[in-house]
């Protein structure tokens, strides 16, 4: 099944939570499909997110993105055929905005659906953040990193097999070079997330 990823907007209370997925979820990713075993695994090599500023695209990037917002399990030929260019442009179009890490489709899941414990940390820091962010952001348990303005200096979401883990997570942040102080935000229910804002290009006015 394939889910378009955009980049998370950096709102550091978002709502999240819940009993069960939402027709709303199912319109983008939320990084976490994880499983319980999965938890103790070494995280991968390389970072997800904007780490570079994002390039330009154009009318047929958007085209391509919103598609599979609405249906990630279009088809490229489909979705050639709506846009009125050929399947492999199509396909050399998604392959370069997955490669730029603009676009990921995955499935999607809820967390605390599945059992996990959910919890939003702000975390601030003596000096520059970027080190302990980075460190963060190895993390396999941390889908969600960002650098903030503001109360706090770095914004974490952590995903974790039960409480006496995520006690375990905030220890090893509050214990990195540079980190003064933390506060944690255990998530109770999910209200709303969305990821299926769309996109922008030279000449929208939405």
């Amino acid at each position: 099944m394939r889910r378009p990823t955009s980049s998370p907007k950096a709102d550091a209370f978002r709502g999240s939570g819940g009993r069960g997925l939402t027709k709303c979820a199912e319109n983008g990713t939320n990084r976490l499909a994880l499983r319980r075993s999965e938890l103790q695994r070494v995280r991968p090599n390389g970072r997800r997110g904007p780490i570079r500023a994002p390039r330009q695209i154009d009318a047929l990037d958007q085209g391509i993105i919103e598609a599979l917002q609405a249906n990630g399990r279009e088809s490229f030929r489909r979705i050639a055929t709506r846009l009125g260019v050929s399947e492999a442009t199509i396909r050399a179009r998604y392959t370069r905005l997955s490669t730029e890490e603009i676009l990921q489709v995955v499935a999607v899941t809820n967390p605390l659906g599945l059992g996990f414990e959910q919890a939003l940390v702000g975390v601030k820091t003596s000096g520059a953040p970027q080190p302990a962010a980075d460190e963060i952001a190895s993390w396999r348990e941390a889908d969600y990193v960002v650098v903030t303005a503001g109360q706090y200096d770095i914004i974490v979401e952590l995903v974790a097999a039960d409480r006496r883990e995520l006690l375990e997570l905030t220890n090893r942040i509050r214990a990195l070079d540079g980190v003064v102080s933390t506060e944690t935000f255990l998530y109770l229910d999910m209200v709303k997330q969305l990821y299926d804002w769309g996109t922008h290009v030279d000449g929208d006015t939405t």
